[in-house]
């Protein structure tokens, strides 16, 4: 190479290494509350995203939807909005804070039983007056839509009265899975996405509560008016119902909204 064009490359070379370095810019975080029956299918959601999505970073975290929807209420800094009832979207559209609601999935209700109980959960709800079922894990009805969905397929039964005093109350119906793998309940009524954990599938059985019995679990969801990333925040929900978002959902147990 000519001595005369090497200095000129030698010198841009040089200076390159005293230049700062040209910085990504920081992902956008996407702060989104949901219903505990999502934790697994919401983990398995984000991972699929943010890969599609590098510059977009979702911040999740769960609870009961009655819960979430009072400090949403209150003014808590989410973007989205993920519950298990589609009414308590409504309620914030109603209050002015939030975009008109969307389903995007169905639940379903599950009876499990704890295998070393030796019981057949397809007997149906009435597996619970067993005296071997100590304790009955289920979400609070007061907060939670599955809580409400297995207080109302029990009274449908007959069985309420006879079961309340054994009733453990979570704070939600993922808390309530937690009872049933830590022990502290030999049954219990979840949904069909919590039921689907491995630990779960291997220590207990299950029964599905048939959907007429318990008012329908059509979950929906919502964007914060508040919300700093309305793009991101409508890019996840258009990955959501996607047929990729909707098979995730499928595989945790989700039926089609």
């Amino acid at each position: 190479m000519n001595r005369r064009r090497l200095l000129p490359t030698l010198l841009v070379l040089a200076l390159g290494a005293f230049l700062p370095a040209r910085s990504q810019p920081a992902p956008v975080p996407v702060a989104i509350a949901a219903a505990g029956d999502l934790r697994g299918a919401l983990e398995e959601v984000r991972t699929a995203f943010e890969a599609r999505n590098p510059g977009v970073r979702l911040q999740l975290s769960f609870g009961a939807s009655g819960s979430l929807t009072a400090q949403l209420l209150q003014g808590a800094p989410f973007d989205l909005f993920l519950s298990a009832d589609l009414g308590f979207p409504e309620q914030l559209e109603k209050a002015g804070l939030a975009e008109p609601p969307f389903p995007y999935a169905t639940g379903s209700l599950v009876l499990w039983v704890r295998n070393d109980l030796g019981l057949d959960p397809a007997q149906g709800l009435a597996t619970l007056m067993a005296p071997s079922v100590k304790k009955i894990a289920t979400a609070n009805p007061q907060t939670a839509p599955y809580g409400r969905a297995g207080e109302a397929a029990l009274r449908g039964a007959g069985l309420y009265d006879g079961v309340k005093a054994r009733l453990v109350f979570a704070d939600n119906i993922a808390q309530a899975a937690q009872f049933l793998q830590a022990g502290t309940a030999e049954a219990g009524l979840i949904s069909r996405s919590q039921a689907e954990n491995p630990a779960l599938r291997q220590s207990g059985r299950t029964w599905t509560v048939p959907a007429g019995t318990y008012p329908p679990l059509r979950q929906g969801g919502t964007i914060l008016k508040r919300t700093t990333c309305p793009g991101q925040a409508q890019a996840f929900r258009a990955f959501l119902l996607s047929a990729e978002g909707q098979a995730i959902l499928a595989r945790h147990g989700f039926g089609r909204p």
